[in-house]
């Protein structure tokens, strides 16, 4: 299984080392130097193994995007987007 995910926002940074420290996640990302608009940072990564459950993961990647989207540490993202191995 592979996923490639886009988190855009002040918080990209904090909020996509916080997906890939989880345990249950296994991939590589980094942050994107130039953006369209100057203020919104970026990131991308690959996510290439998810250990458990697809219940269980996707539980996980609820709490992280409501805790990220709501401000955590004070810092937003504003868009997150996963896409799968068949392209959706």
């Amino acid at each position: 299984m592979q996923i490639q995910i886009s988190v855009e926002g002040e918080g990209a940074i904090a909020a996509t080392t916080d997906l890939f420290s989880m345990p249950d996640i296994n991939g590589t990302w980094k942050p994107v130097d130039e953006t369209e608009r100057e203020a919104v940072l970026a990131t991308v990564g690959t996510i290439v193994g998810v250990v458990g459950g697809s219940l269980a993961i996707a539980e996980q990647l609820r709490k992280w995007y409501k805790e990220h989207h709501a401000g955590k540490n004070g810092k937003t993202i504003e868009k997150v987007l996963l896409v799968g191995q068949n392209g959706q």
